[in-house]
């Protein structure tokens, strides 16, 4: 594939909705502003829970064809998101399997994610970096936001292969990791108690891993105008986002704008103006040489 625009923004993430739950605005805001943007799927998300009970045999404990529905969401979901290039690690000819969560069996399975050879994926995505050459990648932090082993090894690959892929010839300017302000996460958290709901059976931010001190936050993307894309994908996610669920409960208890702005960590590069009130840079290409 080659590349048309100057700026190209890579996202590695675990399963599909991950992207969408984590980046769903960004990635349609600069999509739509003529951005070249790249979704890697390190796997198809196998084991994931199935809320649709008419589909409930796809699960891997039944038909194991999960992961071939989920091909066909995040396709769907993309469509909604405005973006064209997506594809997973290693396809078509390697594909890790989904590892489950930490300390089942699925984990010690061979053809899972965790136990892949670092080397071996993350040469996968040097690849894939060294054909779009992106100024900038988007993935988890070190604990994977919230400890699950394929997020894990999401975060290992990418950061493996930037350090590879500026071996070879291109630098990543900019890496940024997925993060959320444990300010923004408490106020969810309240104003669900109002209504009678929980937010993941949290009494407070500090319950949840991926809730983040808010000095550590350096980015925001504020995209409210995108908010409509982003539910629409999280909705073609349907057997793993309930519309009756926390995500859709917080979108009637705080309104769309909740989903309108998207937080991050940078880990790599210089935060750049435009700044928001709070210091937090407003565009992640700020400062990239194009």
């Amino acid at each position: 594939m080659r590349v048309n625009s100057s700026k190209r923004l890579l996202l590695v993430h675990a399963h599909p909705d991950d992207e969408t739950i984590n980046n769903g605005v960004t990635m349609a805001k600069y999509a739509a502003n003529g951005v070249e943007v790249t979704l890697v799927t390190c796997t198809r998300g196998e084991e994931g829970e199935v809320l649709v009970e008419s589909l409930a045999n796809l699960a891997s404990s039944a038909d194991d064809k999960l992961g071939e529905h989920r091909e066909i969401e995040l396709k769907d979901a993309m469509h909604e998101l405005g973006i064209k290039d997506f594809r997973f690690l290693g396809a078509p000819n390697l594909k890790w399997r989904d590892s489950g969560m930490m300390g089942t069996a699925q984990n010690d399975r061979k053809d899972v994610f965790w136990q892949a050879d670092l080397e071996i994926a993350a040469a996968e995505l040097v690849t894939i970096i060294l054909e779009i050459k992106p100024q900038v990648l988007i993935t988890y932090d070190e604990i994977g936001g919230y400890g699950h082993p394929d997020h894990i090894k999401a975060h290992l690959v990418a950061m493996r292969a930037a350090e590879l892929a500026e071996s070879r010839g291109w630098k990543i300017e900019k890496i940024y990791w997925n993060t959320m302000p444990k300010s923004v996460i408490q106020m969810g958290i309240e104003k669900m108690k109002e209504v009678g709901s929980d937010f993941f059976g949290a009494e407070s931010a500090d319950d949840l891993p991926f809730a983040k001190p808010d000095e550590l936050v350096t980015s925001v993307i504020k995209a409210p105008e995108y908010v409509p894309q982003k539910l629409a994908a999280m909705k073609a996610h349907a057997t793993q986002i309930s519309v009756d669920g926390p995500f859709f409960a917080l979108s009637d208890n705080l309104g769309l704008s909740v989903w309108g702005d998207e937080y991050y960590t940078l880990v790599k590069g210089k935060p750049s103006e435009p700044f928001d009130d709070n210091g937090r840079e407003l565009d992640l290409f700020a400062g990239v040489n194009l």
